[in-house]
């Protein structure tokens, strides 16, 4: 793809550009030398931060009836989806380019309980003096148009190797179990091909009530917990 196209991509169509990606994207990346290499790195940040999120979760179960995570799941971007965003962007197709222009290529998800675990996770978290937060976009005060929430962190992180130490940058989402409930078949239901506007219209508008009230529910179960004082129990009885 020439360099005048790439500049201009983001002002074409997603049919077009569809057509203007290679037949197989990956093959692109997976064919510079040290790829493979550069996606071990991401995995061993992706292991650094999952390692830091369970040791916080192991200490807070000792102080507090139950644990604030109740999962963490992680994923590495395929290359493919790296090549299209790369492209997307407008940025050039190269290692280099995708150390310094994309943040999400390395991914962990923690899932919580209650909607004030999120902060808390989140604020020890980058507490710690090895990490650097770089980002942060809070979509649980203040919600995408389509009702998504969640609450997204750019950290970069140092991974230490043979010969040297390398920070490497990796987008952590904490959200609540029925926030990433609702995210799973949004992404679902948004990916449906064939619909007639107005059907996607009535879906778009049936997920944003669905999302409001997800949120509704949440807060609602903060305050029941709250109520009952289920939380600092253990470091009363100290």
């Amino acid at each position: 793809m020439s360099e005048a196209k790439i500049a201009s991509v983001n002002e074409i169509p997603s049919d077009l550009l569809k057509q203007l990606m290679p037949s197989h994207p990956e093959d692109v990346l997976i064919a510079f030398d040290d790829f493979e290499y550069l996606m071990m790195r991401y995995e061993s940040a992706i292991l650094e931060v999952r390692t830091k999120l369970e040791i916080l979760n192991s200490e807070l179960t000792l102080t507090q009836d139950d644990s604030p995570i109740s999962s963490i799941h992680s994923r590495l971007k395929k290359p493919a989806s790296i090549y299209e965003k790369l492209v997307r962007q407008g940025n050039d197709i190269n290692l280099r380019s995708i150390e310094e222009n994309l943040n999400d290529v390395a991914g962990v998800r923690v899932i919580c309980a209650f909607v004030d675990d999120i902060y808390k996770v989140a604020k020890m978290l980058v507490q710690q003096d090895d990490i650097t937060l770089i980002e942060v976009k809070d979509y649980i005060k203040n919600p995408k148009p389509n009702g998504y929430r969640s609450y997204h962190m750019i950290l970069e992180v140092p991974v230490f190797f043979t010969h040297e130490k390398q920070p490497i940058r990796v987008e952590v989402q904490i959200r609540t179990v029925a926030m990433d409930f609702w995210a799973s078949l949004e992404h679902q239901i948004r990916y449906k091909k064939d619909l007639p506007q107005y059907k996607a219209d009535e879906i778009a508008a049936e997920l944003k009530a669905c999302a409001d009230t997800i949120a509704d529910t949440d807060c609602r179960m903060l305050a029941i917990r709250e109520k009952l004082g289920t939380r600092g129990d253990k470091e009363k009885k100290k």
